[in-house]
């Protein structure tokens, strides 16, 4: 893992043996990203809640930013991300907080005033339910104390969603590595643009946030057609014609024995999440393949 632009630029970081316990935002994500934040890291205040071994907060300091505030609960992992910073040399600059990245300790730590926070957790956290609340409720604390020109960041899997009756789907594999094979879409939406507040932001555009995220459900059966036109009715012992004189009961039981009783399973049906915070402005979504960064601004009264 390396520092990617600014004044520590090619240097390398601490990361542990096992990558996956980590999972380290890719390089090229992490590059797009910050494209998107341009001009906003120079003499920033960061919170960075799931700092990991630092390839987000200390991206921003080697941007520019005066003061980063960075929360991991893993001590071992804490212990490398100090050597880090050692090794940078910014002990000045960084701060790092030993605890739940959603606990009420760590926003207390929180600078004030805030420009950038990131909140990146495991992927496990909000495909549950319960964990999503709790991550949504401390980024919106967080977004309240953002500066008008300042920026909330969540990283999610992509899509986002959670099955109805509150079970959490299947896990999306973590993503190793991120290879290019186009520039990340930006969902659009009603709203007001990020990057308006400065003239990198009037340079660059204004992107509009997203307003609601797709509309997809998953299916056993997309084409809703558990037929039986392929079998073989000879080998199961029955002549067409007798197949076509058998009740509408006879027949659905017919199909659900010779299709191994798919028809007892229920369909799942999964919602999107919603990704709105209120008192916010957003989400400007930018997707990468199995991964999305989800940009937010505080409203203006």
């Amino acid at each position: 893992m390396r520092i990617i632009a600014g004044e520590f630029r090619r240097r390398l970081l601490l990361t542990p043996k096992d990558a996956e316990v980590t999972r380290p935002i890719p390089d090229r994500v992490k590059e797009s990203l910050f494209s998107l934040l341009r001009g906003h890291c120079e003499g920033a205040t960061v919170f960075d809640a799931f700092a990991g071994t630092g390839a987000i907060g200390l991206e921003a300091v080697s941007r520019g930013a005066t003061r980063c505030v960075m929360v991991e609960k893993d001590r071992e992992i804490a212990e490398i991300l100090r050597k880090n910073i050692g090794t940078l040399g910014v002990q000045g600059r960084c701060e790092v907080v030993v605890g739940d990245a959603l606990g009420p300790g760590a926003l207390a730590r929180a600078p004030r005033p805030l420009k950038l926070a990131f909140v990146d957790p495991p992927y496990p956290i909000v495909q549950d339910p319960l964990g999503y609340l709790r991550v949504m409720e401390q980024l919106k604390a967080l977004i309240q104390l953002l500066t008008d020109d300042g920026f909330a960041v969540l990283r999610t899997p992509w899509p986002l969603r959670h099955r109805e009756g509150g079970e959490a789907p299947e896990a999306v594999p973590e993503p190793k590595r991120w290879k290019k094979k186009g520039k990340g879409r930006r969902e659009r939406g009603d709203g007001r643009g990020f990057g308006a507040e400065g003239e990198e932001g009037r340079r660059r555009g204004s992107p509009k946030p997203s307003a609601k995220p797709d509309k997809r459900v998953e299916e056993l059966d997309p084409e809703g057609d558990f037929g039986v036109d392929d079998l073989d009715l000879d080998e199961l012992g029955l002549e067409g014609d007798e197949f076509g004189e058998m009740s509408e009961e006879e027949a659905a039981a017919f199909e659900a024995q010779a299709g191994g009783g798919a028809t007892d399973k229920p369909t799942p049906v999964w919602k999107d999440v919603n990704l709105k915070v209120e008192g916010a402005v957003g989400p400007e979504t930018h997707v990468y393949g199995s991964m999305a960064v989800h940009l937010y601004m505080k409203a203006k009264p």
